[in-house]
């Protein structure tokens, strides 16, 4: 299969990158490097990815910016921050990208495990991720011959001395067990759902 992943540098990007380029085509795409760059906040540089690398079979996205911070001193426009990026920026590569992906391909977006058990300072991250996993909820319905799914990983094994702190008690998982989630759901016939890891 040929696979547009969407991070391709970040953390798990690299996990899902180690895992499914073995036995399929991947491109890898990132803000700044990688065989092709796309802004996700930008409808322009999303239409202009897709125009390079043709129809797809699979499109993942593994990127995605939120706002962190306490919500006694959150302004709108920060958390705006969440929903123009992580939220709205892989919405708009499902809306484009419908019409570059090849019939019985499939979407996988990345959500996490806020969504469902939000931490201090994560009100943006919460929001975010449980209006990403709704977004695949619906769209699931609607998207004539294609899949979507989502994947919700915990805090990163690798990310812990940077992320650790702001996740206390909860159990780390390696990318590498993350990626297998989105192996899942690219390989896999289901549609609509929302693989936890953690």
């Amino acid at each position: 299969m040929k696979i547009l992943v969407i991070g391709a540098s970040g953390t798990v990007g690299q996990g899902i990158v180690n895992e499914l380029s073995r036995d399929n085509q991947v491109i890898r795409v990132g803000k700044t490097r990688g065989d092709y760059k796309v802004d996700l906040t930008s409808e322009e540089s999303v239409r202009t990815l897709f125009a390079q690398t043709g129809n797809v079979d699979a499109v993942i996205s593994a990127t995605g910016g939120v706002h962190f911070g306490p919500l006694s001193e959150m302004t709108s426009e920060q958390f705006n921050s969440g929903l123009q990026d992580k939220l709205l920026g892989q919405v708009r590569l499902v809306l484009i990208g419908k019409e570059f992906v090849n019939p019985g391909g499939s979407f996988t977006l990345t959500t996490g495990i806020l969504a469902q058990q939000p931490i201090r300072t994560g009100v943006n991250a919460t929001a975010v991720n449980t209006a990403l996993e709704g977004f695949v909820f619906a769209a699931a319905n609607e998207l004539s011959g294609l899949r979507i799914n989502a994947v919700s990983p915990t805090v990163l094994t690798e990310a812990l001395d940077s992320y650790g702190p702001f996740f206390p008690g909860f159990e780390s998982a390696p990318a590498s067990r993350v990626a297998l989630a989105y192996r899942r759901s690219v390989d896999g016939v289901e549609t609509g759902k929302v693989y936890r890891v953690w």
